[in-house]
């Protein structure tokens, strides 16, 4: 249960971030709401599962869902670069991710 709780706060902290853009691309109401409800779910599902997850793995894990999906969210819906580079270190920000639930009790 606590890696599902994590796994949904890396997809709220995308919502957060997402916000953040919806701001600057003069959305303010809306993205201030975005920004604070997904952060505020976010930081909240992290906590709870960092009662099962140890802190540095639980983090790490959050952070990259945060990292992978953000960028994702900006290839699709900002038409930001899809450079194979950039598609290959995302790839490998996914396998550590992986990795460590593998390694992680």
């Amino acid at each position: 249960m606590s890696w599902i709780a994590l796994i949904v706060a890396g997809l709220f902290e995308v919502v957060g971030v997402t916000g953040i853009q919806m701001i600057t691309k003069r959305q303010k109401y809306l993205g201030f709401t975005v920004l604070i409800g997904g952060f505020i779910i976010s930081l909240s599902l992290l906590s709870i599962a960092m009662n099962a997850i140890p802190l540095g793995v639980a983090y790490a894990v959050w952070t990259g869902i945060g990292t992978v999906g953000s960028a994702l969210v900006g290839m699709i819906f900002y038409n930001e670069s899809k450079d194979r580079l950039r598609l290959l270190f995302i790839g490998l920000v996914i396998i550590a991710v992986v990795g460590l639930r593998l390694v992680s009790n």
